[in-house]
């Protein structure tokens, strides 16, 4: 199973080579395969048709970066993009090429202060333990730079869903390969971006390479239908479809594209659902400021506990989610690009 694959593998942003070797095997011969000098993996098919479609969907995940190293041989580190504190001590890693094995390591509970205990652990006193004596070892192991990411097995759970690492975005990854193994009578190009959770910048430049008459973002958002919060703030919930973005920090989508997704889901049947939060950007940002400006949507995948060591999806939803985006593309080929303009 692809996503399991992308699932696994390691790709913290800025070193997204491991996912981005597993694309390209698993499309050759699907079209024109290129990576530009950031990273990103181009598969162009129909050059030369109209319209010009891009895709796009990021393979990098968040995770941590070594930044020193203790006497003791336990390593010092950083995040790389956005993860909440309280989910790092205690989890299982991989540092470096050579994937060392490590855990996530604090001061024991006995130990701490009774105020220490109320509090979250920053990461200033967390560290990475590889088992090691002393720095001299730890530094034949790891060195400067090396990513850290977290270690997790795809696995089935519940009621057709799944668990694993890095959903975010591995899950619109192998949406994405899969769209790009059909033909369409258009010009499509699939873009898997890199270091997206640091700031889009593999969509920007993509953008201005492909320079698209029409771009779909395919993502993974959060559903947050959880014990503790309240209704209007589930953002989306798991089983209910794929989620249409109408707004995010970096984005607006024009509603000439919104209606496009809703109709298109409608005609053929597809459960979909509004992602109800404006927080968060996506590569949508970049990609829609290109140029004299791109034409933009995203659609989503729900998931539990994104940027996390182990998130969970509906099947399900990742399923008409591919069914979505395969019928808006069809959707155009048969009544062409939402007419340009003002939003």
């Amino acid at each position: 199973m692809l996503l399991k694959k992308l699932s696994e593998a390691h790709g913290v942003s800025g070193d997204e080579g491991e996912v981005r070797e597993i694309l390209k095997e698993e499309l050759s011969g699907y079209g024109e395969l290129r990576t530009d000098t950031l990273g990103n993996l181009y598969v162009r098919k129909g050059a030369g048709r109209k319209p010009r479609v891009m895709l796009s969907a990021h393979m990098d995940e968040v995770g941590l970066i070594v930044v020193g190293f203790e006497k003791s041989g336990l390593l010092r580190v950083h995040k790389v993009g956005g993860i909440d504190d309280r989910v790092l001590v205690s989890k299982p890693v991989r540092v470096g090429k050579n994937r060392v094995p490590g855990v996530i390591g604090a001061k024991p509970v006995h130990l701490q202060k009774p105020d220490e205990r109320k509090k979250a652990i920053q990461i200033d006193n967390l560290f990475v333990d590889l088992g090691v004596r002393n720095q001299d070892e730890a530094e034949k192991l790891v060195k400067l730079g090396d990513y850290v990411s977290f270690t997790a097995n795809a696995r089935a759970v519940g009621d057709n869903c799944l668990t694993g690492k890095a959903f975010d975005n591995r899950a619109g990854c192998a949406i994405l390969a899969e769209v790009l193994k059909e033909d369409y009578a258009l010009e499509l190009t699939g873009v898997f971006t890199v270091q997206e959770e640091i700031g889009l910048r593999g969509a920007g430049v993509a953008a201005y390479t492909v320079h698209p008459d029409l771009a779909l973002v395919i993502e993974t958002t959060s559903a947050s239908d959880v014990p503790g919060t309240r209704e209007a703030g589930h953002v989306t919930k798991l089983g209910a479809g794929p989620a249409l973005t109408l707004m995010d920090a970096s984005f607006i989508t024009p509603e000439k594209m919104l209606r496009l997704l809703v109709q298109t889901a409608e005609k053929h049947s597809i459960p979909y659902q509004f992602r109800r939060l404006t927080a968060a950007q996506t590569d949508a940002g970049k990609i829609s400021q290109a140029h004299e400006g791109i034409m933009t949507a995203v659609v989503a995948v729900p998931c539990r506990y994104i940027h996390s060591p182990v998130s969970l999806l509906n099947l399900t939803d990742w399923q008409n989610t591919l069914r979505l985006v395969k019928s808006v593309l069809q959707s155009i080929v048969e009544g062409g690009l939402p007419e340009c303009g003002s939003y």
